[in-house]
């Protein structure tokens, strides 16, 4: 069974900046995260509560940043964008 899938105010407002074929790469991504929540690998250091999803879009790679919460089934979009800076960009906020 599928976890539901949440948005927040940072993953929303990058998603909306993407490409539209990034885009489509990135709703399948998400696809994959909410059929398989462990599909992604853990960060280390002051990111170790988020799990990172790779994928490749146009030759890029990208990555899905996302939380779960097994209780309710719900997997929280946290971030996503390409894999140079992004753990940076995640630490300034």
């Amino acid at each position: 069974m599928n976890y539901g899938l949440k948005q927040t105010r940072r993953f929303a407002r990058a998603y909306k900046k993407l490409h539209d074929k990034v885009a489509a790469d990135v709703d399948a991504a998400t696809e994959v995260v909410a059929a398989d929540p462990t599909a992604g690998e853990r960060k280390k250091g002051d990111l170790a509560h988020l799990l990172v999803y790779e994928f490749r879009s146009q030759n890029q790679l990208y990555l899905l940043g996302y939380t779960v919460d097994d209780s309710i089934r719900l997997v929280y979009l946290e971030a996503v964008g390409p894999h140079e800076n992004f753990d940076r960009d995640l630490e300034r906020t």
